[in-house]
Parts: structure tokens; sequence; C-alpha cells
């Protein structure tokens, strides 16, 4: 998988460094750490632009994850300096997109992700969920800030 040649620039930045507890028992980042980077780049992101996640879960709103596929280049280490450069693309249809890379401190890819959301309100319940197709108006004009690369 190539991403970087679907998307000019990557706006959204996270600097991380690999700790002991993302690795593996031989000092290599396991391979739930980097989910779990991509949840916390789409969070702050949406902060950067004026949304808390905190805000929307307390509405019972909830953007969970239903595709994700990663490419891994470089194994990233103990130690490791890691940029985690995201992009959001449009919406296609119900599913909101955002396409990710980790960089090491030396700039060479150590991994690519495209991670693709779908908004549900579960303020009647999680037995009620419903998927939602309109973004409520804060939601929508912080997804167009992110795709524009605005904060």
């Amino acid at each position: 998988m190539v991403i970087e040649t679907v998307v000019a620039g990557y706006p959204w930045l996270l600097q991380r460094r690999v700790l002991p507890q993302h690795t593996d028992h031989a000092g290599v980042m396991w391979h739930g750490a980097y989910l779990a980077w991509l949840e916390e780049a789409r969070v702050e992101a949406l902060a950067q632009v004026g949304l808390d996640y905190s805000d929307l879960s307390a509405r019972g709103l909830e953007l969970p994850v239903v595709s994700l596929a990663i490419g891994y280049h470089q194994a990233l280490l103990h130690g490791d300096r890691v940029r985690v450069e995201s992009a959001v693309l449009p919406r296609q249809g119900v599913r909101l997109p955002w396409l990710s890379r980790f960089v090491t401190a030396a700039g060479v890819p150590a991994a690519e992700a495209r991670v693709e959301l779908v908004l549900v309100d579960l303020s009647a319940g999680p037995e009620q969920r419903r998927l939602l197709r309109r973004l409520p108006p804060d939601l929508e004009a912080a997804v167009e800030a992110l795709a524009r690369g605005v904060g």
C-alpha cells in the first residue's frame, strides 16, 4: 500500500517516542501501539479545529473504525522518535477516511495506514445505535477544516 501518492500533504502531526510499553519482547513496536497512536492523532486533530471528542461522546455520538489497513515498511524500535502525519480525505458516503504515515526522525516512512470511520448515535443506548448519514454541524465543520488542513 502506498498512501503518499494519494495525498499531497499531511497537515496533522502527532510526535511520539517509542517507549517500552509500545514494544514486544524484542524491542520492536507492537502492532497494537500503532492503532493507539492513530486514535490519538485523530482525537488531537479534532481538538486543533475546535472540537473535543469528549463533547461528541457526551452527546452519545461515536466514530467507530469500520475499516483499517496498515502497511509496515520498517520496524520502529524502543527509543525511536516518530511523527504520525495524518490527512483527512473527502467523505465517501457515510465513511470518513483518514490517511496516516509513521515517519522516523530520519524522514523515512516506517508504516502507512488508512482508517475509515462512521458516525453512530448511541444516545438511546447501545442496543438502539443508529448510523448517521448526516454529520451534526459542528462535526461537519471540523471534518471540512481537517480536510482543508486548517485549524
